[in-house]
């Protein structure tokens, strides 16, 4: 399979050599994390590996100089999102170690990374390519994009009156949205703040973005599944004092009326290394208990 840029979440494998480099990632002033991150030390020491470590945040960016094979982000899901944005365009495998409580992208923990080290760290470790998204805020003062791993949202904010919205798809006017406001989600984040809205799950491989309302006035604006080659433009006709834009549950840009915001498919990836026993659909079959029946006493 091709691992071009522009490819979608489908299973593939990237080439390592086999004296890896590896970023070591992770917040130290968490005592879990610390923890983890020690005792992954201990296990790298054996095999032939450098490791890199950066004890900074996820807003501070990496070095444009630094060169490695492989990164190691430990916690949970917010981690991996966060540190994603920092190695968009370096097509580095990604290797999520859990410390948090789902760990739906941090596959793996210590117990399972040490069985399938000869694997994850070997010359073609298997991965995933997770869609990201190029989200760009446009008011009458400036013009900032951001990069976004789950989502983006628009939320009504306080004094949490309803908000409309105006939708253009594909560059083609679309509805207007009254109600609490909207996610944009990629397929990775259809689980997430999508997910709880009541949105669908897309699979991997899917190209696509998912547009969900959230307490919309009508009952007939439904989630839409869409080709994320085409793109969904919002503008704010009403807002409140407190809407604002907040990409991956991590960046909050304010917004007023009058502002855009145009959700477009990044050309670059994110390829994160998948745990061998436990594919997409079994993480929701055992993690997200996907049709679980009630309990009976």
């Amino acid at each position: 399979m091709s691992t071009d840029s522009r490819a979608s979440n489908d299973t593939a494998t990237v080439s390592t050599p086999h004296h890896s480099r590896i970023l070591l990632l992770g917040d130290r002033t968490r005592p879990e994390v610390a923890s983890v991150i020690d005792e992954l030390h201990a296990d790298l020491k054996s095999r032939d590996v450098t490791l890199i470590h950066d004890p900074t945040d996820i807003n501070t960016p990496l070095p444009d100089d630094l060169v490695v094979d492989i990164s190691i982000v430990v916690g949970g899901d917010g981690a991996v999102i966060g540190q994603s944005r920092r190695l968009v365009g370096r097509n580095i495998p990604l290797v999520g170690v859990n410390c948090g409580r789902l760990g739906f992208l941090a596959a793996f923990d210590v117990d399972s990374l040490r069985r399938h080290a000869d694997i994850v760290f070997g010359p073609k470790p298997p991965v995933r390519h997770h869609m990201l998204m190029r989200v760009i805020h446009e008011s009458e003062a400036s013009r900032t994009e951001a990069v976004s791993v789950n989502d983006a949202v628009i939320m009504a904010g306080p004094p949490y009156r309803m908000i409309e919205l105006a939708l253009r798809i594909g560059g083609v006017h679309g509805p207007h949205l009254r109600g609490d406001g909207l996610i944009v989600s990629s397929p990775t984040g259809s689980t997430a703040h999508n997910l709880s809205a009541g949105g669908p799950i897309i699979g991997p491989g899917v190209d696509a973005l998912v547009v969900t309302p959230i307490a919309p006035q009508s009952l007939a604006f439904r989630p839409i599944v869409m080709d994320a080659a085409q793109g969904v433009e919002i503008e704010v006709h009403r807002g409140n004092e407190g809407t604002t834009l907040v990409i991956d549950g991590q960046q909050h840009v304010p917004l007023c009326e009058g502002d855009r915001v145009q959700v477009l498919r990044l050309d670059q990836t994110i390829p994160m290394v998948t745990l061998p026993e436990e594919p997409f659909w079994r993480i929701l079959l055992e993690r997200m208990r996907w049709a679980a029946p009630p309990v009976f006493r």
